[in-house]
């Protein structure tokens, strides 16, 4: 199968939709081996959505019924490396004490946003567990690890299924690495 080409830039294929779609059953089943109670799904916008999204529709198939909100934060803005800082651009509406949450996330990388989401919701009073679609292990500047980790992933800016550069290739099915011209 021949690489797809978008914007006129071809685009490597990491990680296939069906790939995508089995670590996303096994990872619900992992899930609900842990029991949570009054679960309440809390994605990182805006990378992790596809990933949210799918993760729920596996969690319900697994006989959970889970609560879902979005917290947008940023560390990235419209580049391919990180700022540093975290910002909070939209936070959860729901009172997250006493409850069991899963922090979803599209890319474990710095480890910055994930740890400010961590911090954030157990200050709060929530029991917080990570699931990260990707893991960079080596590019870590605050030490956190996650729960739950779909893919180990090489030290490539990746796009698609939800991830993007400047945002565009949200919409691809799967997980990619733009290839630059030569």
């Amino acid at each position: 199968m021949s690489e797809p080409a978008i914007e006129h830039r071809r685009v490597k294929v990491l990680f296939s939709a069906e790939q995508i779609a089995r670590r996303n059953a096994e990872l619900a089943a992992e899930i609900a081996q842990s029991q949570p109670k009054d679960l309440l799904v809390v994605a990182v916008l805006k990378g992790s959505f596809m990933f949210a999204a799918d993760l729920m529709r596996e969690l319900h198939k697994v006989g959970l019924a889970p609560q879902m909100e979005f917290m947008h934060l940023s560390s990235y803005r419209t580049g391919m490396t990180s700022s540093g800082q975290v910002t909070i651009l939209r936070d959860v509406e729901s009172d997250v004490r006493d409850r069991d949450i899963l922090l979803v996330d599209d890319i474990l990388e710095s480890g910055r946003t994930l740890a400010f989401a961590i911090d954030l919701l157990a200050a709060r009073g929530a029991r917080v567990t990570t699931c990260c679609l990707l893991e960079k292990p080596g590019k870590r500047a605050v030490q956190v690890t996650p729960t739950y980790v779909g893919f180990t992933c090489p030290d490539h800016f990746v796009v698609g299924y939800g991830m993007d550069v400047a945002h565009s290739f949200r919409e691809l099915p799967f997980i990619g690495v733009i290839e630059m011209p030569a």
